[in-house]
């Protein structure tokens, strides 16, 4: 019996020794799956963290090229920017946010950028028409609208050289950062104009009116008034300004029949008339300004009235005169029952604020919060801007041919 109880003895602390090994192997085991699970996390915060730091630096880069004025370093830092977003992973350009910058200033698809002609070249000769505009980075938009107001121009001068400078910096930073396509500021196009030995210089704007930036051109314009023999500057679309909201002239007539009559076409409409007796309004859509200029829509709203266009609004942007603000022009198109809605830029180009602040899906865009007050059964937007129209074309070759001529 004693020999029996020692045997079961000993089985025991063997069968407990194993026992105690068993779970001191579990734990081990277990210990090094919660490491490992602990390296993962720190690898994959440490990624995170990674990719981050790196759509971070190309943002700051970005952010660089976001200004208004040029420098010496502009090539470099546009040249920097696109490179530093071509390294990211598709993971980290969706992280890329600063003050400007976004994955849409790289990302966005607006059209090819190979059919447009920057219009840089030298030999120039001695007789230039520099057609000015603000710009655009929609490069459909800038093939369509400012090269083909380019085009026409160029076509009814033969013998003059076309030129082009926009006067945004901000645009044509996006443009050659993402595109690789140069163009040439005001100063820039003056000076080429100057070192190519033009002697008789003619500045056609594509500005709407005689605003703030028609103003800056004319300021830019005066700098280099000594280095050719004549300078001339043409007006702008909607031509002189006026004293008040009743003045209108064949300018504003002119530009009113061409996009109205766009607008119907597209819209399937045979007549104005058709369109209202569908319960249908049009608000054609400007960018607005606080420059004493902005009476210009003031007019064209007169021009409209005056033209038998009841069933025609004119909106702004930036909501200024009072009365082309969005909430302003609901009620006005409300107040007329009208149940449909089409929107359409009275703006050279369709880009940013065609795209964005009239037909967006942002809750603050025109055509959201016409959607969202309920009052009117359809709301569309026709993203077609007024230099993609013949008439209006034909509006620029005649400035540019009286200002020649003068």
């Amino acid at each position: 019996m004693k020999k029996k109880a020692v045997v079961v003895l000993l089985a025991s602390v063997i069968i407990g020794s194993m026992a105690l090994a068993g779970c001191s192997g579990g734990e081990e085991v277990r210990s090094d799956a919660s490491a490992k699970e602990d390296r993962a996390k720190a690898e994959s915060e440490t990624g995170t963290d990674t990719d981050q730091e790196a759509a971070d630096k190309v943002a700051e880069l970005i952010d660089v090229i976001y200004v208004q004025e040029r420098t010496d370093m502009t090539d470099k830092q546009c040249k920097e920017a696109k490179e530093g977003w071509d390294a990211l992973t598709d993971a980290q350009k969706e992280l890329v946010k600063g003050e400007n910058a976004d994955p849409d200033y790289f990302e966005k698809d607006t059209g090819d950028a190979s059919r447009d002609d920057p219009r840089n070249q030298n030999e120039i000769g001695e007789k230039e028409i520099l057609v000015v505009s603000f710009g655009t980075s929609y490069n459909d938009s800038r093939a369509e609208d400012i090269k083909g107001i380019e085009d026409a121009i160029q076509e009814a001068n033969p013998d003059w050289s076309v030129r082009r400078a926009f006067t945004s910096q901000i645009i044509i930073n996006h443009i050659q950062a993402r595109d690789g396509e140069v163009i040439d500021n005001m100063e820039q196009a003056l000076e080429r104009a100057a070192e190519n030995q033009v002697k008789d210089l003619v500045i056609q704007p594509t500005h709407l009116m005689h605003g703030a930036e028609y103003d800056e051109l004319k300021r830019a314009a005066d700098d280099y008034q000594d280095r050719f023999e004549t300078v001339k500057i043409a007006e702008p679309l909607l031509g002189e300004i006026g004293t008040d909201a009743l003045v209108i002239n064949a300018d504003k007539e002119a530009v009113a029949i061409a996009v109205l009559n766009e607008a119907l076409k597209d819209a399937g409409y045979d007549s104005l008339d058709a369109a209202k007796g569908d319960g249908a309004a049009f608000v054609f859509l400007g960018h607005g300004t606080y420059h004493t200029a902005k009476v210009s829509y003031s007019q064209m709203q007169t021009q409209m009235g005056r033209l038998g266009y009841e069933n025609v609004f004119i909106g702004t942007v930036e909501g200024d005169p009072e009365e082309t603000s969005c909430e302003s022009v609901m009620e006005a198109v409300s107040q007329g029952g009208y149940r449909k809605v089409i929107f359409r830029p009275l703006m050279v180009v369709a880009g940013d604020h065609a795209n964005n602040d009239m037909a967006g899906d942002d809750e603050d865009s025109w055509m959201s919060s016409f959607k969202a007050s309920g009052k009117f059964d359809s709301v569309d937007a026709q993203i077609v801007g007024l230099g993609s129209i013949e008439a209006v074309r034909q509006l620029y070759v005649k400035h540019t041919a009286d200002a020649i001529n003068q």
